[in-house]
This record gives structure tokens, C-alpha cells and sequence, in this order.
């Protein structure tokens, strides 16, 4: 229980309610506060500004309050406990839970189709013409993993290339210096380095690897189980997000929403939405059926799993079925 949920219990108690000590007792404190849920600028997540602007979760019958967050600073607030659910990559649910932050992925909202990337400089067509070359990604996160994927597919190691250590928001610096032949980023980062060098392209997307990256809704384990009726009504809200947004007739008027949210134009958000494949209730269901491939969730996330153990992001290998529920997908 968070204070705020306390406090208010209070408020309501000191203005007179008339109920017994043993009513207030029996009540679960968060029953009347508001879901809270942390989103940042991934176009999976700010789909959900579509459905707080035309006022879906009021209309589905669900108390549910939005906070706007930096990505990772939403993951922090979710781990301290201060916020119901957070979204976020499947790989960093499980981060987030390695270190006692532990989320249960219940909704898929997509997986990314091409926005995260391997960037390389003019004159470079393959990932094969990387071999004994110097490529910057950020050791530990997706790209890094997505650079991995591409290696293993066409026969080639990591040692293959010069890993260079470098953050992902330096990429655009990194691929102008000399002996940087590539790098990994994702949008708009990876825009911004191919913007800053002419004739650069990418040559390895996740549109290569669908489910490598998947995108969740992420909840807390006590509010999953105590407002279990409530969750599921968000999750069914999803479904009408993605309609909307895929729908030609609206989706107009989605992106304008959504590139307002994040202060770009309708235009130049719309690129990234494409990069973006959102899944609906039926695609979404699909992919929580346990496999070991990357069309499964269970499958993505074991692969990541071990990467992250692999790469000292975590120690300890994670039981990755006690991180998916995927039961909201079968409610009426």
C-alpha cells in the first residue's frame, strides 16, 4: 500500500463517513483510488493517449490515472512501489523484477517492427560486411541483443566485431567518428544518426526479428490480484485503441493525438508508428502462448533471460513463467 492510498482512506474517514470499523476494515484501502499506470514516448504505449483523450477507460467503467514519465524513470517509479504498472520491453520487466521490482506481464501492446536498428556508414550493405569492424551499441540493452540476433543468423560470433561501449544517445556522434563503422539505436535516435550522416542506412531492424523486442503491459502482483475486474477492463480497452489507430478512417485522427502527446507532427510521427506492429486482443493472445521462439512471449522472453545473465545485467536467471499471465486474454 502507498501513502496516498492511505491518506485518502483517512480523508474519507475524518469527513464522517458512517461506516463501522469493521466495514473499513474489510474494505480493501485501494478499493476506491484510481489504477495508476506509468507510459513514456514508445508509440506502443502513447497509443494509450488516444483512449484517455476520447475518454474510453471512464467509459468501460475504469478508474484509471496516466503518468507521464522519462522511460526510465517510469521503471524506477514502478519498482519503488509508487505506480500500479508500468510499460515496458519484456527484457526490462524482467530486469525491473531482478531487482525485487517484479511485474506481471498480463497485456501485450507491441512489438517493435523496424524502429530499433543497426545503423551503419555509406558503402556498408550487410551485417557481413561488418566482420573485423568497430560497432557502438550499449552493452546490455536491445541492440545489443538485435545486433546479436543478426550475427547468429548468418553464421557469424561477437567476436566477429569490436563491440565499442557507448550510450544510446551518443550513437549520432558515434557513427560520424572515424572508426565506427556501425551502430545500434532505435528511433528517433537511430533518425538522428542517419540524419547527421548522409548516406548511412540501416542494414539490421527488429522488422527483421518480429517478437524479439515485445512491448507489455507490466502490473503489480497485489493490484493484479486485488483489482483483478478492473485490469481486465483495461486490457479490453486496448482493443478499441488498436482498432482506432489501425482503422485508415480514424487513424488520422489517432496520430494527431499521439504526436501531439510527444511534440512532434503528425507527419514525422507517422514513420515511427509504422515501425511500431501493435498487436490486438487476438494477435496479442496468440503470442501468450508458451513456445520457444520469438512468436511467443515466453520464448522472446527466456532469450532475453539468458542475454541478461549473459551480459552481467543480472545474475540470477529469472522464472520467466511466473512473470506472464496470460488469463485476461481468455476473460468474457
Amino acid at each position: 500500500m502507498n501513502v496516498n492510498k492511505l491518506g485518502k482512506t483517512m480523508k474519507h474517514w475524518m469527513a464522517g463517513v458512517l461506516v463501522s470499523i469493521a466495514a473499513i476494515c474489510s474494505i480493501p484501502a485501494h478499493a476506491a483510488q484510481p489504477l495508476t499506470i506509468g507510459y513514456s514516448d514508445w508509440p506502443g504505449w502513447v497509443a494509450w493517449q488516444v483512449a484517455i483523450e476520447k475518454g474510453w477507460l471512464k467509459e468501460a467503467g475504469v478508474d484509471a490515472k496516466f503518468q507521464w514519465f522519462d522511460y526510465s524513470a517510469s521503471m524506477d517509479a514502478f519498482a519503488a512501489g509508487k505506480i500500479d504498472s508500468v510499460l515496458m520491453t519484456n527484457g526490462d520487466t524482467l530486469v525491473t523484477g531482478s531487482g525485487g521490482g517484479k511485474g506481471i506481464m498480463m497485456l501485450i501492446t507491441d512489438y517493435s517492427n523496424g524502429n530499433d536498428m543497426i545503423v551503419a556508414k555509406p558503402g556498408i550493405k550487410s551485417l557481413t560486411d561488418l566482420k573485423g569492424k568497430k560497432v557502438s551499441v550499449e552493452p546490455g540493452l536491445v541492440e545489443h541483443l538485435l545486433l546479436l540476433n543478426g550475427l547468429k543468423k548468418l553464421g557469424m560470433k561477437e567476436s566477429d566485431v569490436t563491440l565499442v561501449n557507448a550510450k544510446t544517445n551518443e550513437m549520432p556522434q558515434m557513427l560520424a567518428s572515424a572508426d565506427i563503422s556501425a551502430v545500434g539505436a532505435w528511433q528517433p535516435v537511430s533518425g538522428q544518426a542517419m540524419a547527421a550522416m548522409p548516406g548511412s542506412k540501416p542494414i539490421y531492424t527488429s522488422a527483421d526479428e518480429p517478437g524479439l523486442i515485445y512491448d507489455v503491459l507490466a502490473v503489480n502482483p497485489a493490484s493484479l490480484k486485488s483489482r483483478r475486474a478492473d485490469w481486465a477492463k483495461v486490457v479490453k480497452v486496448w482493443g478499441r485503441v488498436v482498432k482506432y489507430i489501425n482503422d485508415p478512417k480514424t487513424q488520422p485522427d489517432a496520430v494527431k493525438i499521439m504526436s501531439a502527446r510527444v511534440g512532434l507532427t503528425p507527419e514525422a510521427y507517422l514513420p515511427l508508428l509504422k515501425g511500431t506492429k501493435l498487436l490486438n486482443l487476438s494477435e496479442g493472445k496468440k503470442a501468450m502462448v508458451k513456445g520457444t521462439g520469438f512468436n511467443s512471449l515466453y520464448g522472446s522472453s527466456e532469450i532475453a533471460n539468458k542475454f541478461n545473465v549473459a551480459n552481467d545485467v543480472y545474475k540470477t536467471s529469472q522464472d520467466v513463467d511466473s512473470y506472464i499471465d496470460p488469463s485476461f486474454y481468455h476473460a468474457k
